[in-house]
């Protein structure tokens, strides 16, 4: 297995995995993280629906950056307003108000014609890479909440796709850009957050194998998150499992019960974990489980201190 990367030695760095994982929780993290240690970060949030400002305990936030925690931005992707950005920008066509009966056109083309939507979120993921890079933006990483595992690969080969479409003229010279800052390893990596349970770990040993066989975008690592804590040492267990089931006392049976299940909730994760790094040759970074019951300001800083550990900050 190789060395732990350093993720946020990218530029830019993109987070997936199975819905309900945690991987906007990781995605937060990442930022806070990188911002403790003298970065100026833009995180991305590409579904609009989702909650990753409320990891600052921030209100949400839209198209625009907007600085939810010291040197910490977020930017939520609408696709009409990249869009119109990209009018603006590229097509030199000023847009005042809504796009109206052209929006209306692309959703239709969006809908015929595969990576149309998908290249608006990485177009402008890669843009603001590309002007960080060349000195026009302030970013020294950008992180992207990207979709879950379902859909991450579509997302990310949205420039291929057009690419394969489009064999000249400005759309393909604009998506050609795209593709190769994508598949840059000193630019970019896709991390896969996963949790020692037998669904997410076979969506992401799934992913892993699907993105090398479909997708340029180099790997980075896998963050396993809500791992639990080892309650005894191997000599302790073999003590712990030769007490009797009746073990009489007051309140005892209760607590007993609950180490026993909380060792066999380990004992299973262990199994799941051990799959997932017989079947996959990635770094595999830990995060503990952490029993709270809301996922704020404090718990992202946990999150972040406990990151640092694991890549060695």
């Amino acid at each position: 297995m190789a060395a732990t990367p350093d993720l946020l030695a990218r530029r830019l760095v993109f987070v997936t995995g199975k819905g309900g994982v945690g991987k906007s929780t990781v995605a937060a993290a990442l930022g806070l993280l990188a911002a403790e240690h003298g970065k100026r970060v833009l995180l991305v949030e590409a579904d609009s629906k989702g909650n990753l400002t409320d990891f600052f305990e921030h209100g949400r936030v839209g198209f625009k950056p907007v600085e939810v925690s010291p040197s910490v931005f977020v930017l939520t992707m609408d696709t009409e307003a990249s869009l119109r950005e990209y009018l603006k920008l590229h097509v030199k066509v000023p847009v005042i108000g809504r796009l109206g009966p052209l929006a209306r056109v692309f959703d239709f083309v969006a809908t015929a014609a595969p990576g149309v939507k998908e290249i608006l979120t990485i177009g402008k993921v890669a843009w603001e890479v590309r002007e960080s890079i060349e000195g026009r933006a302030g970013w020294d990483v950008v992180i992207v909440d990207a979709a879950a595992t379902g859909h991450v690969v579509a997302q990310l080969g949205a420039a291929d796709s057009i690419g394969e479409l489009v064999s000249m003229g400005p759309v393909q010279s604009q998506t050609a850009w795209m593709s190769e800052l994508l598949a840059d390893p000193g630019i970019t990596s896709l991390n896969i957050v996963a949790t020692p349970e037998e669904m997410p770990v076979n969506e992401t040993i799934e992913l892993v194998e699907r993105a090398r066989r479909e997708l340029k975008v180099p790997l980075g690592s896998i963050i396993v998150n809500r791992v639990l804590p080892e309650l005894f040492t191997r000599a302790d267990e073999e003590a712990f499992d030769a007490l009797p089931p009746d073990l009489a006392g007051d309140g005892t049976t209760a607590v007993l019960d609950a180490a026993r299940l909380a060792v066999s909730l380990r004992r299973a994760r262990a199994g799941h974990l051990s799959r997932l790094r017989a079947e996959t040759d990635l770094p595999l970074l830990y995060l503990p489980y952490l029993f709270v019951r809301s996922h704020g300001l404090r718990v992202t800083r946990i999150m972040a201190e406990r990151l640092g550990e694991e890549l060695g900050l």
